[in-house]
């Protein structure tokens, strides 16, 4: 099959690869968003799946917007794919580049549909508990991830996953679910199994202000939060400074429960003290507390282990946090 790829994140790299490498197919081209500024002296940098593209020797376009974009429409157009291929493209595709291929435009989708339809299916999984999660290979609609599925992969989330860690075992699932799907789409064989609307969930765009710490929840719940949200989009308090203003301190997993942790601080937010001043424990709003062992960093400062924070800044039992 001619196939055209469209991906831009990470998480779509190994698919790409196996394509290029392992398929057995012709991959035509390859669509990804245009190059970005990135870092403090606003270098533009190429997506990884542009850079991946170009060494493999296959053409790459980066429009804009492919909504009312005739130009580039027509440019798809020319490729004459059989099959479309996207998996974190970043753009809604219209009708037109949906229809455009031969047999199917089909997307991987970071999540066991119909659950967590949207932007952040990995974080949205840990952050509600779930058992498992996957990748499932799914025709493309004009409706937010709402097509009929092929195929689902399924994967365990381990108790200690974050967002980064989940995102990458679920890039390595990519492959296999590609090499299972894509005979059932050249033979014409490929289930078409609707989504049960009764069942669906929204996984919205994540900004920072959605990891700030709400301290009246249980223990239990800000602990997955933590571990969903970081590296993006992060976990942050307010920290209150000698000087009576508040800066921002972000918490890095690993979290745990610390059933050991006493003394003052009862009220939710409040640090809580054990003799060791080796984390920072703070009381949460079923009366649970947070051991945070990993690493903290206030607003405009390094990173550092949470032992050697507290040496240099100490936090004093009971100080509110939030």
């Amino acid at each position: 099959m001619r196939i055209v790829f469209m991906g831009t994140g990470e998480i779509a790299l190994p698919s790409l690869r196996w394509l290029i490498e392992s398929s057995g197919h012709e991959i035509v081209g390859v669509y990804t968003q245009p190059d970005k500024p990135v870092g403090r002296k606003q270098v533009l940098t190429p997506p990884e799946v542009k850079v991946v593209a170009e060494a493999a020797g296959i053409p790459v376009f980066q429009p804009e917007t492919l909504r009312k974009n005739p130009e580039a429409l027509a440019e798809l157009a020319a490729l004459e794919p059989d099959l479309q291929v996207v998996m974190a493209y970043g753009q809604i595709l219209p009708r037109a580049v949906i229809e455009t291929p031969r047999i199917a435009c089909v997307n991987l989708h970071a999540s066991l549909l119909p659950r967590h339809r949207g932007a952040s299916p990995i974080q949205a999984a840990i952050r509600e508990g779930d058992a498992e999660t996957g990748i499932t290979l799914m025709h493309i609609v004009p409706a937010l991830d709402a097509g009929d599925m092929i195929l689902k992969h399924a994967l365990a989330i381990a108790p200690d996953d974050t967002g980064g860690t989940l995102h990458d075992k679920l890039a390595e699932l990519g492959p296999g679910i590609l090499a299972e799907g894509l005979p059932l789409l050249e033979s014409g064989n490929a289930p078409r199994t609707p989504q049960d609307e009764d069942l669906v969930t929204y996984a919205p765009k994540l900004g920072r202000e959605d990891g700030v710490i709400d301290w009246s929840r249980p223990a239990v719940e800000i602990e997955r939060l933590v571990r969903a949200y970081d590296p993006w989009p992060g976990t942050t308090t307010l920290f209150p400074t000698e000087k009576g203003a508040a800066v921002k301190l972000k918490l890095f997993p690993p979290v745990t429960l610390d059933a050991e942790a006493g003394g003052l601080g009862d009220e939710p937010g409040s640090v809580a003290g054990t003799p060791e001043n080796d984390a920072l424990r703070v009381r949460c709003g079923d009366g649970g507390v947070l051991r945070f062992g990993g690493a903290l960093q206030l607003e405009g400062r390094k990173r550092l282990p949470a032992s050697e924070f507290l040496r240099g800044q100490p936090i004093p039992v009971g100080t509110k946090l939030g």
